[in-house]
């Protein structure tokens, strides 16, 4: 097996990059949304990790702490699962209120041999912050993820030797496109699954955060497709009266569960009749919460500047400096810069200064509640 960290030592993170893509461009590694493994492959075990418990309650609002929210969600996901689908093994990282190493929590999923990992976690912020996220291991890329990912990892200092046997997981960047290169088939279904949450949750009226990369621990070691989804903000009042309360979490399980039939059919190469378990392609797969925000409502227009067969990192030198966002439609990754809410004109004077940038196949593109349509049909919704 090819040593990555070895290998970045010898050629550095550059010529690594290169031979990731030279090596997604040679090898097979199937069809995004429609066959995400041969179609003989069944999903057969699933593994429900409600964050954190016991000793550690994790973030509080004012009447509910998370440790309790993600049980609930958790356990109510699980049975839903069970309920449709009798031959899927379900298990938990924890079924009652006790402390549960993060560690040990990917051993559970490794020793099912698990062809999922759902971990289910509470946001902590400001009292304003509001909306759901769903994180696959990798790089932040905001100073906010960076947050949300120290604060998930803290809970090490609870345990028995206080994080030592955490010194070994290197999380830096020359590691993390290590690991990226190695698990990049799981990586890939992960980020399709968390996907599919993201939308789910939008349909219940969720505020869609993006699907978004950092480096958590309990993500590291597991061998499977993995999701760590932030359900909504504890801290802020409004959501911790939907999240703290029977009927909300009744809602995100069910919304939970969607995802899951969904990626199954995916999963398996299945196709569904129903378009409220249908895997969504045109859809944003990550979403800037920092600036150039993406409304989640609203008609806006944009200017896409390159399209991949391969997934690109966001910050790649292909964008030269431009920050862009990201969809998936027709088997290809697509990338756009620039948000003009309603505002057709600004578009086209970005896309002028895109070619001028050297992006000669620049052109205007328009979405609508996170999905691409027409510009016509984007210009009649602008009026209303």
């Amino acid at each position: 097996m090819l040593n990555c960290t070895k290998l970045l030592k010898k050629v550095g993170t550059v010529r690594l990059l290169a031979l990731l893509i030279f090596v997604q461009g040679t090898i097979h590694l199937g069809a995004i949304y429609g066959q995400v493994k041969p179609k003989t492959a069944l999903l057969r075990t699933v593994v429900i990790d409600a964050g954190h418990g016991g000793k550690d309650p994790g973030c509080h609002g004012g009447y509910s702490n998370e440790k309790d929210v993600c049980l609930s969600m958790a356990l109510k996901l699980g049975k839903l699962i069970q309920e449709s689908f009798p031959d899927i093994k379900v298990k938990y990282t924890r079924e009652t209120d006790v402390f549960v190493e993060l560690i040990e929590r990917a051993n559970i999923a490794n020793r099912a041999n698990a062809d999922l990992f759902i971990c289910i976690h509470a946001n902590a912020g400001s009292n304003v912050a509001y909306g759901t996220e769903t994180y696959v291991l990798g790089l932040h890329r905001t100073e906010s993820q960076k947050k949300v990912m120290e604060r998930e990892n803290s809970i090490i200092s609870l345990e028995d030797d206080q994080g030592a046997k955490y010194k070994e997981f290197d999380l830096t960047p020359d590691a993390m496109i290590a690991i990226q290169l190695q698990q990049n088939v799981n990586l890939n279904n992960a980020i399709k699954f968390a996907s599919a949450l993201q939308k789910e949750f939008n349909n219940i009226g969720r505020y869609d955060r993006g699907v978004k990369q950092a480096g958590f621990l309990v993500l590291y070691k597991t061998a499977m497709p993995s999701v760590l989804i932030e359900t909504g903000f504890l801290t802020n009042p409004k959501e911790e009266g939907f999240i703290g309360k029977t009927e909300g979490q009744d809602k995100m399980a069910n919304a939970m569960f969607k995802a899951f039939s969904a990626y199954k059919l995916a999963f398996e190469g299945k196709t569904s009749t129903n378009p409220s378990v249908s895997l969504d392609t045109s859809k944003v797969v990550e979403k800037d919460t920092n600036s150039s925000k993406i409304p989640s409502n609203e008609v806006f227009f944009s200017v896409q500047i390159v399209s991949s067969a391969d997934r690109l990192d966001l910050t790649s030198p292909k964008f030269k400096g431009e920050q862009v966002h990201e969809y998936f439609q027709d088997n290809l990754y697509k990338y756009y810069t620039g948000i003009f809410v309603k505002d057709l004109e600004g578009a086209k004077k970005h896309k002028s200064s895109m070619q001028e940038k050297g992006f000669s196949s620049a052109f205007v593109i328009a979405f609508s509640e996170g999905a691409r349509i027409s510009i016509e049909k984007a210009l009649k919704l602008a009026e209303k």
